[in-house]
């Protein structure tokens, strides 16, 4: 053998040893038990979430939203960040409003969702507010 090639042969065999030791550690896989109630209040967060979704993507309301400001990609990023509790709260109480009611009080809930998680810090729509964060 040259010394070129037994340079290569030595550098070869610890690169293998590395590897044959690497492949020889247990990998650990941990799971977890999800409770029910978990996943049937996100899957209740996510319709709520498409409940409020479809609601500023009305044109009336987008029109009052775009007159105070909000446009309604930042009105969709700002429903996207709510917490799954958030959105099951502002859902709920779109389930209390009175069938054709005042939209214009719709809209304004709506605002000022979008205030308090602005102010809240979550996005930053608002150029007067600031974050507490």
């Amino acid at each position: 053998m040259t010394m070129q090639n037994s340079g290569f042969m030595r550098w070869t065999s610890r690169v293998m040893m590395v590897l044959m030791t690497c492949m020889a550690m247990p990998l650990t896989a941990n799971a977890a038990m999800v409770e029910t109630d978990v996943v049937v209040d996100h899957a209740l967060a996510e319709q709520g979430r498409a409940k409020i979704m479809a609601l500023v993507n009305r044109d009336d309301v987008r029109a009052q939203l775009e007159d105070r400001g909000v446009t309604t990609e930042q009105a969709q990023a700002r429903v996207d960040a709510l917490t799954d509790e958030e959105v099951l709260q502002v859902a709920g109480k779109l389930d209390q409003l009175p069938a054709g009611g005042d939209i214009l009080g719709t809209a304004v809930f709506i605002f000022i969702v979008l205030l308090v998680t602005d102010i809240l810090g979550y996005t930053k729509i608002f150029p007067f507010t600031r974050s507490v964060r």
